[in-house]
């Protein structure tokens, strides 16, 4: 488990280092040039360096790493300062363009003369390494204030960053590489990364003398005439693809019932009257039994839709995933039916959903999403994912964001397949904000593995399923 700072998090930090461990700041400067210079030492074997400094702390640390790559590890290095602005030295070769100009706390736009200096920065055909985050991105947000440095790799001092992950950070910073420098960080609630680690305690070995009724009992309910396969495409992810639960019930309209005959033979299909304003309660019994219920994949944002979810809500004792249009109808109809229920719930709201959950827009959400989520899934007691190419899960008290995934998962039926492994996966285990996050890096996993075995153009919902067994066994 890894954490990540906000920027006052780390602030503190450094003050508390300073302040009560007694270990100066021009010691915390020397150690932090000493690990970006040993960074780039273990990448290059030697080569033409630009170091380019502004004029606090970051820049000091750039000082040191350009006096120790030259004096100790024999690069040829040359000194932009921002502050002089001698231009001439960006016409110059490079194989390595070091950035030291802004930290972390960056809070405005770039403009002016910096603005000009990181796009010749970004010109330059060479390597390009930040100090603890690239300049121009926001520490907390991940936002670029304007214009921000493209780098190749990112030397996080002490701590990963919020900033290095949310937004757009995770394509601005890089390959980033955390440095111990000895900095004190006592707070315990940080933001966590879920690791390998944690994942693996979900697919633990198992006994020989086990049965299907010792690893619980899923339902996956949706489905319509507009979009039919959402609830197939769930389905898989907890079954035909092994989530690891023993059983698994699909819930469809009656209407269609005959359609989805035979397309998954391992679950136990039902009827339901999913179109009508009057819940089909005989139905919805016979699946209350189980650990968890998935619900919402391609059901349509109607009226019928939000009377199953609320019954759901007030007879269902297990754990409730809701995801798509069952979100869609909690914005649409009222989300205080949330505050009233007997079940766990679990909501998987893409960002968009999310927003509209809020009724904020994107703006808004973006510049405090994890606050807003702490405080969305606190509010309703819930634990809440929002999926986005880095994901944010919590449950007010504890969050974590999860990391893995690839461009080619940004395909319609990728949601349909995670709402159906995070079903899967918690009919057999404890409901946890970690177990979920542990499901997610597990679904981004394997659409790594799908585009690495393809392209990240064309693999499918249904190909990042197929990797499931890979990434397991992977463990």
């Amino acid at each position: 488990m890894e954490r990540v700072l906000s920027v006052s998090q780390m602030q503190y930090a450094d003050k508390f280092t300073i302040e009560k461990l007694g270990v100066c700041q021009d010691e915390l400067v020397k150690r932090a040039g000493g690990a970006v210079a040993d960074v780039v030492k273990e990448h290059f074997v030697g080569g033409r360096v630009l170091v380019c400094v502004g004029k606090g702390n970051n820049g000091k640390d750039g000082l040191v790493i350009a006096d120790i790559l030259s004096k100790t590890h024999g690069f040829s290095v040359s000194i932009f300062n921002t502050e002089t602005c001698f231009f001439k030295v960006f016409e110059k070769d490079y194989d390595i363009v070091i950035d030291c100009i802004f930290g972390t706390g960056l809070n405005k736009y770039v403009d002016g003369k910096y603005l000009e200096i990181i796009n010749k920065i970004n010109s330059i055909n060479a390597v390009k390494i930040a100090c603890d985050i690239p300049s121009g991105i926001n520490g907390d947000t991940g936002e670029v204030m304007g214009v921000a440095v493209k780098a190749n790799i990112t030397v996080a001092i002490q701590e990963y960053k919020l900033g290095h992950f949310l937004g757009d950070g995770i394509d601005y910073c890089g390959k980033v590489v955390c440095k111990d420098i000895g900095i004190s960080v006592w707070d315990d609630d940080v933001v966590k990364r879920i690791g390998k680690t944690e994942v693996k305690q979900l697919f633990n070995h198992r006994d020989r003398n086990v049965n299907k009724g010792n690893f619980g009992k899923t339902c996956i309910i949706g489905g319509s005439q507009d979009f039919p396969g959402s609830v197939i495409l769930s389905s898989n992810a907890t079954s035909a693809l092994k989530s690891g639960v023993g059983y698994t019930y699909l819930v469809v309209p009656k209407t269609l019932y005959n359609a989805y005959v035979g397309k998954n033979p391992e679950c136990i299909l039902i009827a339901q009257d999913l179109d009508s304003d009057i819940v089909d309660a005989c139905s919805l019994e016979k699946v209350l039994h189980c650990n968890s219920i998935g619900v919402g994949m391609g059901m349509t944002a109607s009226q019928s839709t939000y009377n199953v979810i609320e019954y759901l809500l007030k007879n269902y004792s297990g754990t409730l995933i809701i995801d798509a249009d069952g979100l869609n109808v909690l914005s649409k109809f009222g989300k205080a039916c949330l505050k009233d229920k007997k079940c766990q719930v679990v909501l998987t709201p893409h960002l968009g959903e999310f927003c509209r959950l809020l009724g904020e827009d994107k703006g808004e959400v973006y510049k405090d999403i994890i606050g807003k989520s702490k405080k969305f899934a606190k509010e309703y007691d819930v634990i809440l994912a929002v999926k986005s190419a880095v994901s944010i899960i919590t449950n007010g008290e504890e969050t974590y964001i999860n990391t893995t995934g690839c461009s080619g998962m940004a395909k319609a039926g990728s949601g349909d397949a995670l709402s159906g492994l995070i079903s899967g996966v918690l009919a057999r285990t404890e409901t946890s904000v970690e177990n979920v996050a542990g499901s997610l890096y597990v679904f981004g996993k394997a659409g790594e593995f799908a585009q690495k075995n393809g392209c990240e153009f064309t693999i499918t919902a249904t190909e990042i399923i197929e990797q499931f067994s890979n990434v397991i066994n992977s463990f």
